[in-house]
Formats: structure tokens, C-alpha cells, sequence
């Protein structure tokens, strides 16, 4: 079992930067792709971003389409943590943002989640 809390979630202006961080606990996070998602209200959730196990270039991250050149998903192992740098951020990234850990980086399949951490971007 891995237990995953995230935090650094708030208000921000348009144009503004957060980084959200999820710290993990249980099994070994170094066995685990780590991968953030979004909800927004009445919409599904959707894929952020998804880190390898162990970073060795930088074909170890992929990020949504939405997020590209904003975001930068990266972690720590010997901090146990994934971090999510949001950068130019947008009325639209406002959502519950969600880190995950899974078995596999591609494709990424969820086998944990963290609570979820708002995020409210004003305009």
C-alpha cells in the first residue's frame, strides 16, 4: 500500500506560479511512474503529467497537450516526493489536482491516489 498526500494547492492571478508536491509513504517510491491528474467541476478527470520511476532524460516525463511548455512534473526518491511546477497558469487549470503512483510509466495506469489539492485560478 502507498499512501500519497499532496499540498501547496491556493488562489492565484492568472499568469501566476504554484507548486503542488505529493509525498508519498508505505512502499518503495523509487518502484513507482508518479503521475498527476485534474478534475475540474462537471468534467472528468483527466491526465497532467507522468514521471518514470527512475529520470534518466527527458523522454521520462509526458505531459498533456493543455499543459505542455507550462508545467513540469519532476520527483525526488530520496525525498519520496513528486513535485508539479505550474507556471503562465490559467482561469482553465482550475481544478482538484491529483497525484497517483502506478506500476508502469507507459502507459500510466493509477494504482494510488492522494486526496487531491485545490488549485483556483482567478482571471
Amino acid at each position: 500500500q502507498v499512501q500519497l498526500v499532496e499540498s501547496g494547492g491556493g488562489l492565484v492571478q492568472a499568469g501566476g506560479s504554484l507548486r503542488l508536491s505529493c509525498a508519498a509513504s508505505g512502499r518503495t517510491f523509487s518502484d513507482y511512474a508518479m503521475g498527476w491528474f485534474r478534475q475540474a467541476p462537471g468534467k472528468e478527470r483527466e491526465f497532467v503529467a507522468v514521471i518514470s520511476r527512475i529520470p534518466w532524460s527527458d523522454s521520462s516525463t509526458r505531459y498533456a497537450d493543455s499543459v505542455k511548455g507550462r508545467f513540469t512534473i519532476s520527483r525526488d526518491n530520496a525525498k519520496n516526493t513528486v513535485y508539479l511546477q505550474m507556471n503562465s497558469l490559467k482561469p482553465e487549470d482550475t481544478a482538484v489536482y491529483y497525484c497517483s503512483g502506478g506500476r508502469t510509466y507507459y502507459p500510466f495506469a493509477a494504482d494510488y491516489w492522494g486526496q487531491g489539492t485545490q488549485v483556483t485560478v482567478s482571471s
